[in-house]
């Protein structure tokens, strides 16, 4: 059904860990895309998915970070550590760069880690649907949205499951995000797109970006499902007063967490109660910054939450 797709970073893979149990019981299906050398991080998150039976998509020639040239050792991870956990699966990033030939020597590599083709700039989405023959049946794929228009989708369609990712996030300067805006209805219509599941970026967008700069504005971002609006997704940002000087963080995040408490506590923000919101709530409470990545973190988690409760 779900599949978040995450970029293997410390934050991505706490989130992975701490929701794990959540996404096992919502059958939701974690994309990894590992960008870091160091890959104990991404075995503890995989350990933890397998505690719990979950199951997850492990891409094995990632096309950002640390391992953009070489793979080998992710591969590595999976034969040694999960292959014969059936729900840790391997993933074939299908770039722009690759051919048909590529895509299959991949395959056929890593076909006993029963596979999964994750379509992202691909341009011989024909050739590829040709060479697998009746064994398309037996392949899943998943679709970039903004790579893969309706056509291209349709020549793998009859394969055993088919899901298309959407970035409902607008990268854009924190000082410029508006209150409110629309994130994606892929998760009440991802059938009339003839999909057997959808996905997104969550609350990070698809864009890589290797660190970041001061913060001169700081964001809390949460997603949101209204029953007014066809049950749509939007998202809060969440955004504090001070816009125009890089330090600060901790008074900065102060004021971005009064509007998030502010809202909520109006009653009428559709916000679900999760976990997350909770702890955003004792943050205030104590008037703690416990950093800007723990606060992505705490966004992620509540996008999760927000989502199974909704599915499940």
């Amino acid at each position: 059904m779900y599949h978040p797709y995450f970029r293997g970073k410390q934050f991505e893979l706490i989130t992975i860990r701490e929701t794990a149990a959540l996404m096992a019981k919502a059958n939701f299906v974690p994309i990894i895309e590992p960008v870091r050398e160091a890959l104990k991080g991404l075995e503890r998150a995989l350990t933890e998915i397998c505690k719990v039976d979950g199951k997850a998509i492990v891409i094995v020639n990632p096309f950002h970070g640390d391992h953009a040239e070489d793979g080998v050792s992710i591969s590595a991870l999976l034969e040694k550590g999960f292959l014969d956990k059936g729900g840790i699966t391997a993933g074939i990033l299908l770039q722009n760069d690759m051919d048909t030939v590529d895509a299959l020597a991949c395959y056929e590599k890593h076909k006993a880690h029963n596979p999964t083709f994750i379509h992202a700039g691909f341009t011989e989405a024909k050739g590829l649907a040709e060479k697998l023959g009746g064994g398309l049946a037996n392949t899943s794929h998943v679709f970039f949205e903004k790579h893969c228009h309706k056509l291209y989708r349709k020549h793998f369609k009859g394969a055993a499951k088919r899901v298309l990712l959407r970035d409902g996030f607008e990268r854009r300067r924190n000082a410029d995000h508006p209150a409110v805006e629309l994130f994606s209805d892929l998760h009440v219509t991802y059938d009339e797109e003839d999909m057997d599941g959808f996905g997104d970026f969550l609350i990070v967008g698809d864009d890589y970006i290797e660190g970041g700069g001061p913060a001169y504005a700081v964001a809390i971002h949460l997603t949101f499902i209204d029953p007014e609006k066809d049950e749509v997704m939007y998202i809060y940002h969440f955004v504090s007063t001070t816009k125009d000087t890089p330090t600060d963080p901790a008074g900065k995040f102060a004021q971005a967490l009064e509007k998030l408490i502010k809202k909520f506590n109006s009653g009428s923000s559709n916000l679900f109660e999760s976990n997350a919101i909770k702890e955003f709530r004792d943050l205030h409470t104590k008037g703690h910054f416990p950093g800007l990545g723990y606060v992505k973190k705490l966004s992620m988690n509540h996008h999760i939450e927000t989502l199974a409760d909704f599915l499940v």
